[in-house]
C-alpha cells in the first residue's frame, strides 16, 4: 500500500524545508522526499536579503545561531574594473547552504517530521489526488504536492514543462575559500560573459560564485585555465583569486541552467523556489525568494485544508495571483539587467549613470528585493 500524507513535498532544499516547517507548525502530515543527505553543499550564492529574518524567526529557525556575517554594502564592478559601492537597503546576511539547510532539516526532524532520502520519478494526479513514484519503487499519495526540486529534473519532462524546450546556456561554479575579505560586503563583479558574487559566510569563509555562458567556458580545459584568463581581466576578481586558499578539492558545477519564469502551477502541483523560477544570481535575492515563495504557498495550502479556500481551482489561482505579485516584477528587472550587463559597453553606460547620479543603483536593489516578510499562518 502507498503510504498516505495530506502533503508531499518533493525536494529538501530551502523552499521545500521552509514549506514543511510551515505546515508542520499547522498541524499538516507532511512527508518531504530529497534525493541527497544532510548536510550537503549547494552551488549557490549564500547571500540572503534580511526581508526572511523576522519569518524564519517565526519558524523557530532564526539563522543567527548559526553566526552568518552580516552584509550591509554591495560593491559591483564592471569587466573593466571600474566598480561602485552602496548601502543595500535592507542589508543582508552571509550563510552556506551546508549550514542554513541543515538547520532547517533538524528542525523539522526533531519536531517529528518525516524525510524519505529518494529521488521522484513521476508525479500522477488523477480523481484528486496525487500518486508520487521514486527511483527505489516506492509510491506515495498527497492530496497535494508541492514542486520544491530545483533548478530542473526528469519530473520536468514527464510534466512536459515548456522551459525544458528552451536554450539552458549558462554554466555556474561555486567554492568556498580562506583569506581576507570586508566582513559587511557583497561583491559584483563582472567579466565577459559572465558574473561573480563573493562574501563572507559564516566562520570568516568566502563564498565565491559565478555565472558564466558554457559557450564562453568550453573555450578552456579546465576551471583554472578559465579562471586566469577570463575572470582575470577583472582586476578586483584578479586581486580576489590571487589572495584566498580554496577550501574545497575541487569547485562544485552545475550546468544547463536558464533564468527566468516558469509555471508556478503545473499538472496541480504548486511549485516554489528554484522550481517555481529562477532568477538571476546578479540580483543577489534567490534564497530570499525560495523562502518567501514558501511562506506564500504554506499559508494558502493551510486556508485550503481548513476550508477557507474551498476548492482546488481557487487555490491554484490564489497562489498564482500571489506569486505574480511578489516576484514577476523581481524576475523583469532580473532578466533586463543581465541583457544589459552581458555587453560591456552598456555595462559601462550602466555605471556611468550610478557614479553620476548614485541614487539609482539603491533604487535597482529594490526593484530586485521585497519587503520584510508578513508573518501569517
Amino acid at each position: 500500500m502507498p503510504a498516505q500524507t495530506d502533503i508531499l513535498i518533493t525536494g529538501g532544499g530551502l523552499a521545500g524545508l521552509t514549506a514543511a516547517l510551515h505546515l508542520q507548525r499547522a498541524g499538516m502530515e507532511v512527508i518531504l522526499i530529497e534525493k541527497d543527505k544532510y548536510p550537503h553543499h549547494k552551488v549557490c550564492g549564500e547571500y540572503v536579503s534580511n526581508e526572511v529574518i523576522p519569518y524564519l524567526q517565526w519558524l523557530d529557525a532564526d539563522p543567527a545561531i548559526l553566526h552568518p556575517s552580516r552584509i550591509s554594502t554591495l560593491q559591483f564592478s564592471t569587466s573593466s574594473g571600474r566598480s561602485i559601492f552602496t548601502r543595500l537597503p535592507l542589508g543582508g546576511f552571509g550563510i552556506s547552504r551546508y549550514q542554513l539547510d541543515n538547520l532547517l532539516y533538524e528542525k523539522f526532524i526533531a519536531r517529528g517530521g518525516t524525510v524519505i532520502q529518494d529521488t521522484v520519478s513521476n508525479i500522477v494526479f488523477e480523481k484528486d489526488l496525487f500518486t508520487v513514484y521514486t527511483l527505489h519503487e516506492k509510491q506515495f499519495t498527497a492530496r497535494q504536492v508541492i514542486g520544491a526540486y530545483g533548478k530542473r529534473s526528469a519530473v520536468d519532462l514527464k510534466l512536459k514543462r515548456k522551459f525544458m524546450q528552451q536554450p539552458s546556456p549558462f554554466l555556474a561554479i561555486k567554492a568556498h575559500y580562506s583569506g581576507e575579505f570586508d566582513q559587511d560586503l557583497v561583491a559584483l563583479h563582472n567579466f565577459k560573459g559572465g558574473y561573480c558574487g563573493i562574501s563572507k559566510i559564516e566562520d570568516q569563509k568566502i563564498n565565491i560564485c559565478y555565472l558564466t555562458d558554457y559557450s564562453t567556458f568550453k573555450r578552456y580545459k579546465n576551471i583554472s585555465s578559465f579562471q586566469e584568463k577570463v575572470l582575470y581581466q577583472n582586476k578586483h576578481l584578479k586581486d580576489i583569486f590571487e589572495n584566498t586558499t580554496p577550501l574545497f578539492e575541487t569547485p562544485l558545477t552545475i550546468s544547463q541552467l536558464s533564468f527566468g519564469t516558469r509555471e508556478a502551477v503545473t499538472d496541480h502541483i504548486l511549485m516554489i523556489g528554484d522550481t517555481a523560477a529562477l532568477i538571476h544570481p546578479l540580483c543577489g535575492n534567490g534564497m530570499a525568494m525560495a523562502i518567501h515563495s514558501a511562506q506564500l504557498c504554506a499559508g494558502l495550502l493551510i486556508r485550503f485544508f481548513k476550508g477557507d479556500i474551498t476548492d482546488r481551482i481557487t487555490l491554484e489561482k490564489r497562489y498564482l495571483i500571489a506569486w505574480n505579485q511578489q516576484f514577476k516584477s523581481r524576475l523583469w528587472m532580473g532578466n533586463t539587467l543581465s541583457a544589459i550587463l552581458k555587453k560591456e559597453y552598456l555595462a559601462e553606460k550602466l555605471v556611468s549613470g550610478i557614479i553620476r547620479i548614485p541614487s539609482i543603483l539603491p533604487l535597482l536593489i529594490r526593484k530586485t528585493h521585497g519587503h520584510l516578510i508578513n508573518v501569517q499562518p
